[in-house]
């Protein structure tokens, strides 16, 4: 059983002119970077490292917006998003992956999220999307805009495949139908823009 996180803020007032921002990302390094990024800018900040701990946090404080990591290591980003779509009123978010693609954008949107943005995101991106969030057009749209190139897709599949093999390069290189070798070259490569 989890220990639900402190908030490191009280709950707000509804008059209260600073939002606050809710970050749920299992990598701690980006967690902290973004949390210091926008308390920075006159946010408050609450960071969490899975979904348990953002629903528990949902709960008890009020959040205005949220930066959601898609793929976490027990449930999916995902089920926060839909939760946080439930909220009256919905909590405005933004999904960041890592590894990118029109199905996952279209169903990030269709449960809720206001935005979809592949990693690495800077702050500024997350802000502009977060404002931008209640743009009116059709989740295709949405989705299409932020549709990688064949060669970002398929290194972000090579990536995601390595990932859930835990770094082993014999086993995603079988899952992937390569030869060992055409897969360490490939990961030689550096991660082309989008």
């Amino acid at each position: 059983m989890h220990t639900p996180p402190q908030p490191r803020v009280a709950p707000r007032p509804a008059n209260a002119s600073r939002a606050t921002i809710l970050i749920c990302d299992d990598d701690a390094v980006l967690r902290a970077q973004f949390a210091k990024s926008l308390r920075r800018r006159d946010y408050d900040v609450l960071a969490v490292a899975s979904v348990d701990d953002a629903l528990d946090l949902i709960d008890s404080v009020d959040v205005d917006r949220a930066v959601v990591d898609l793929k976490m290591p027990e449930r999916s980003g995902l089920e926060l998003v839909e939760a946080l779509a439930r909220r009256e009123p919905p909590i405005p978010c933004v999904v960041l992956t890592g590894y990118g693609s029109i199905a996952t954008a279209l169903e990030a949107v269709r449960l809720g999220a206001t935005h979809y943005l592949t990693k690495p995101a800077d702050v500024d991106e997350v802000l502009k999307a977060l404002d931008e969030g209640l743009d009116m057009r059709r989740p295709e749209e949405a989705a299409a805009e932020h549709t990688p190139s064949l060669a970002r897709a398929e290194w972000e599949h090579i990536n995601r495949v390595l990932a859930d093999t835990g770094g082993n390069i014999s086993e995603a290189a079988r899952r992937l139908g390569l030869q060992r070798r055409t897969l360490q070259r490939k990961l030689k490569v550096p991660p082309p823009r989008e």
